[in-house]
């Protein structure tokens, strides 16, 4: 059985994830990396108020990092908030991770991530992937949901938008067009818990929104 540390528990698939994680048996412990607790209660349960710019390095021990922390540039209040909160913090916790022994990175991506990319966004993304996969963990599985469907605390216009007018066009998006459907945080979770059990010939995995999708 595996302890399971988790960064970005409070957002939507971050929760849902922790709630998955809970209910997995293969999971004897899972610890939380929070801000601030949450209303979650399980024996095997551990949340611990943690200093993300000032990370304690001794609090970071686990089998298994889930990382599922990320923003919205509007939430952030700037593009340097953004980055810190969507890279430089998660590859700090990388970084600390894999000096106190865990050999497991599972990254909540996104779709398009590319360090060369022009949007800022999916630069930012695909610049975490290209560094974690600098760290040498012995899995590391980066996965790129699209669209992200559930029902988040806060109110995102954007977001609401992109799920009415993917519920319209999703049945026309196929082939090498189908990655781009939404996906549920439902499912992003289950596809992190999967990766993290399986055993895979690469030492890094890509699995894109599609694949995500086809999950039962």
């Amino acid at each position: 059985m595996k302890h399971a540390l988790v960064i970005g528990a409070t957002g939507l698939v971050g929760k849902t994830l922790t709630q998955q994680l809970l209910l997995d048996d293969y999971f004897s412990k899972v610890t939380l990396l929070v801000r601030k607790t949450m209303d979650f209660n399980s024996s095997k349960l551990e949340q611990i108020i943690f200093d993300f710019e000032q990370p304690d390095i001794s609090l970071v021990k686990g089998d298994v990092l889930f990382c599922a922390m990320g923003t919205t540039l509007k939430k952030a209040g700037s593009k340097e908030k953004q980055y810190l909160i969507d890279c430089a913090i998660p590859l700090k916790i990388a970084e600390i991770a894999k000096r106190n022994g865990f050999e497991e990175y599972i990254l909540v991506s996104s779709i398009g991530a590319d360090a060369h990319s022009s949007n800022f966004y999916l630069k930012t993304k695909g610049e975490l992937e290209q560094k974690l996969n600098k760290l040498g963990f012995g899995k590391l599985v980066c996965v790129r949901p699209s669209l992200i469907i559930g029902n988040r605390e806060e109110f995102r216009l954007g977001e609401k938008i992109g799920m009415a007018l993917d519920s319209i066009f999703s049945p026309l998006l196929i082939g090498s067009l189908r990655k781009y459907r939404g996906v549920s945080a439902d499912k992003i979770a289950k596809m992190l818990v999967k990766a993290s059990k399986e055993s895979f010939l690469q030492r890094t995995i890509i699995i894109e929104s599609d694949e995500i999708n086809a999950l039962k």
